[in-house]
């Protein structure tokens, strides 16, 4: 019996697609690409994938985990001899803790199914993005996704405090703790989170959940230069405290393009300014918290902060502000052909980063080269989409160069939450050093000898 045969005997019918049904089938979250495989499998437990990665393991067989598809970096992507497995059957959320305030799910399941199924017990996870209706938790642990609101809640690994997962011979490392405090040792599940799936496929979790904030209130605001920026955080650090749930921030770039030459928004605040700031408070106390929110704007405007600043009053203009921020598909559609880039740096270094990229790219990929910026900023995090004329490999490679090259003189990284998959492995070792690098290695030999999982990924390429 071939491979393929004893996999369907573990997974079922339903659980194997093979032949012409495998190309039919998205690589990508835009459905640009095919999957190339030799096969697809969809586990619906980890006993499944564990017997799965058995055979897989015997027949020297390599496989590629994929979830929602939603990752930008090409961490799914597989080849023509390569096993994808899917996790699109392991979607069930297992149990919710309303007093140890947990929910256990299966990682298939998607981030907004997390969030509706706590909803009703008054709890929130603290992990929230853009593409919460197609990302799933595997994918999230996987990635260490951040979001909208990391400034809050931190990323996905402060989220998460326990985990299941199948190593490449199939073994499974069952870490499913519950508690906040757990001092025992190594904390293992730390190998795999962020680790893209090239040390082991996580099949289920613990997430860690929040009491549901009684209050919230979401303004939109524009400063005229860096350092009114920086003072408006300073300033909403100091007065709103654990309050502050988000700070998404839009050069003029961004909002001029997106926010109004797009067509598909009506801004709340004109354009002519230099910078744009989604900022949000999430509390316990409804007349207590909106009127720190008031004020604490008010004072900003007193002091000459801001120049101007809109509150959303219902949840249709909240929703409306945060269309803006989060309109990937106005993105692609200004900006393609582009490149996405995904980058950390301190806050002080943002500005004259900007601006030396944006000169330079103007300078080696033509005057017509369009470049938009966003971020989280108080989490050190930066978007930054270019779209260099005329479009072709020399001037994406001087993008590239541009981009990566000035970040550890400052004290940046290569990326921020999106994860290093195929992309960037030829730029992690600006952000690691050669003693971090081999010890990568060595995890990566002693958890996966063979290098059957995700293999060329991450590490692959890396000097």
């Amino acid at each position: 019996m071939d491979l393929l045969e004893q996999i369907r005997a573990v997974v079922g019918d339903g659980g194997l697609i093979t032949g012409d049904d495998v190309a039919s089938r998205p690589a990508d979250w835009l459905g640009r690409t095919t999957v190339e495989a030799r096969a697809i499998v969809r586990p619906r437990s980890t006993q499944e994938l564990s017997d799965v990665m058995r055979l897989c393991h015997a027949a020297r067989q390599t496989v590629v985990p994929a979830s929602g598809l939603t990752g930008l970096v090409r961490g799914q992507s597989s080849r023509p001899e390569d096993i994808q497995i899917s996790f699109e059957r392991m979607r069930a959320i297992e149990t919710i803790d309303p007093v140890g305030r947990t929910i256990t799910v299966q990682s298939g399941v998607p981030l907004q199914a997390v969030h509706e199924a706590v909803a009703g017990h008054g709890l929130i996870y603290g992990v929230d993005l853009g593409a919460r209706g197609s990302c799933t938790v595997g994918g999230n642990i996987s990635t260490n996704a951040g979001g909208n609101t990391v400034i809050r809640y931190g990323m996905t690994r402060d989220n998460v405090l326990g985990l299941e997962a199948v190593l490449a011979d199939g073994t499974i490392i069952s870490s499913m703790n519950t508690l906040l405090k757990n001092n025992t040792a190594y904390d293992l599940k730390q190998l795999f989170i962020g680790s893209e799936g090239t040390l082991g496929l996580v099949t289920r979790a613990v997430l860690r959940l929040h009491p549901a904030p009684a209050s919230e209130a979401t303004a939109i605001v524009a400063v005229d230069s860096f350092e009114q920026l920086t003072r408006f955080f300073t300033l909403a650090g100091a007065r709103l405290g654990s309050l502050l749930r988000s700070f998404e921030v839009m050069w003029d770039s961004y909002y001029d393009l997106i926010g109004i030459q797009s067509g598909r928004h009506q801004p709340p605040i004109p354009s002519g300014h230099k910078l744009y700031v989604v900022i949000e408070v999430a509390g316990t106390d409804p007349q207590r918290d909106e009127a720190l929110f008031t004020e604490m704007l008010g004072d900003a405007l007193e002091q000459g902060i801001l120049a101007d600043a809109a509150i959303a009053s219902s949840k249709a203009q909240r929703d409306a502000i945060w269309a803006i921020r989060e309109d990937v598909e106005g993105q692609i559609h200004m900006m393609t052909p582009g490149i996405a880039f995904d980058i950390s740096l301190p806050i002080a270094k943002m500005q004259d980063y900007v601006e030396g990229l944006k000169a330079g790219l103007q300078a080696a990929c033509g005057a017509d080269a369009r470049m938009f910026v966003f971020g989280h900023i108080g989490d050190n995090n930066l978007h930054i989409v270019v779209s260099p004329r005329p479009w072709n490999d020399q001037s994406k490679q001087a993008a590239e160069e541009m981009v990566y090259r000035p970040l550890p003189t400052l004290g940046g990284a290569v990326s921020a939450e999106h994860g290093i998959g195929l992309d960037k492995r030829t730029w992690l070792a600006l952000s690691r050093s050669p003693a971090e690098l081999a010890l990568m290695r060595q995890i990566k030999a002693a958890l996966d000898p063979l290098d059957l999982l995700n293999r060329g990924k991450v590490l692959g390429g890396a000097a």
